[in-house]
């Protein structure tokens, strides 16, 4: 391997693992978003015709429809503390260019509305798209692996 050879294949290295860590702080900057209750924040994450289903929680197509859905859903306490917590990991992402595919795990607390608490389990699968030199979720789908929505 020449010197051009070497500096090409580093550079190649190294812009692949900016894009892995810009992912995995887009799967972060997901959860803490929701947990902050601001969906202005968590629609940004999205692509503007991203396609978002959460299993009967969430159903939305482009990022104002995302907006307007978590506007209903993320909302904070009437003290003003969180009514979530969502703990994201395990990402797994393959990269194409400029687009990519992954999974990751989720465990969400959450309080019901008598204030018990609810623990869900699951997981995303996610396909992602660079827009506008950021990666953004082009679609995502929530799958619930174990617990229940509702009382009961």
């Amino acid at each position: 391997m020449n010197q051009d050879e070497v500096i090409r294949s580093l550079s190649e290295r190294l812009a692949r693992l900016e894009d892995l860590e810009e992912i995995r702080k887009l799967y972060i900057d997901y959860g803490r978003h929701l947990d902050a209750g601001d969906p202005a924040a968590y629609a940004a994450l999205f692509a503007r015709d991203a396609k978002l289903r959460l299993g009967p929680v969430m159903r939305a197509d482009g990022r104002e429809q995302i907006e307007r859905a978590a506007a209903q859903v993320v909302k904070l306490a009437p003290d003003g503390s969180k009514s979530s917590v969502h703990l994201l990991g395990s990402p797994l992402v393959e990269l194409a260019g400029d687009t990519a595919t992954g999974e990751c795990v989720w465990a969400a607390v959450s309080r019901d509305d008598d204030g018990a608490p609810r623990v869900l389990v699951g997981r995303h699968v996610d396909e992602l798209v660079r827009e506008d030199g950021r990666w953004r979720f082009a679609r995502r789908r929530g799958l619930i692996d174990i617990g229940a929505l509702g009382s009961g």
